[in-house]
């Protein structure tokens, strides 16, 4: 099971809500993200949470699946706490980050979720990943180095490429969604709370590939 989710970004107010942060944007679109307690700690800004109270409050914030409102059930072989990290390192060296909370609390690479920015998906869509290539994305090129391997899962969200040539990929990445895309993003995440929750407590990920392995939400 899922036992680390690393939000890429890069911190600092010129990068709030640009596209290459669209992992800390969803991050603070969880109906629960108020209840979550950041410590600075690892380069980066840590909080946790038992699999029960992930449970609880996706109830209570009405993202749960059950039709009767009751509790997501938690597998008994659920870990003691799920971890949740913003690597303050800046995009291109987030393993730093990462690999340390996964060598204090002895996390593998199977048990870590990367969320990230995708160029190769148009907005409006999500995709749950395990392992695979690159892309070039420089967070996720940090975070196989440090592991060692690219066996590790990603939540992707897809925000294209830039239709004018005249602008860089990189000049795009950091710049702002418009206010319309805003609004689609808003829409996605909250269809990908769910999604979270389901994956955070699966006792197997990959069950949720065929449905979310690259989803069009919008």
């Amino acid at each position: 099971m899922i036992k680390l989710v690393a939000f890429l970004g890069n911190y600092g107010k010129e990068y709030e809500k640009t596209r290459h942060n669209v992992s800390w944007y969803f991050e603070d679109s969880l109906p629960f993200a108020n209840q979550l307690s950041w410590q600075s700690k690892f380069k980066g800004e840590i909080a946790s949470l038992t699999p029960q109270e992930l449970s609880q409050w996706a109830c209570d914030t009405k993202i749960c699946s059950k039709k009767d409102g009751s509790p997501v059930l938690v597998p008994e072989e659920a870990p003691a706490h799920i971890f949740f990290l913003k690597p303050m390192t800046y995009m291109n060296l987030s393993g730093d980050s990462i690999i340390e909370v996964a060598n204090f609390y002895k996390i593998q690479p199977s048990e870590i979720m990367v969320v990230h920015d995708e160029l190769e998906l148009a907005p409006g869509f999500v995709s749950l990943k395990w392992s695979g290539g690159l892309g070039g994305h420089n967070g996720l090129r940090s975070t196989k180095a440090v592991l060692g391997t690219p066996d590790f899962w990603r939540l992707r969200f897809g925000i294209g490429r830039p239709d004018n040539d005249k602008i860089s990929v990189a000049d795009y990445v950091l710049s702002r969604f418009t206010a319309e895309q805003q609004e689609l993003m808003q829409n996605v995440f909250s269809q990908t709370n769910l999604l979270l929750v389901k994956i955070l407590l699966s006792k197997n990920p990959s069950d949720l590939i065929q449905t979310w392995g690259k989803k069009k939400l919008i």
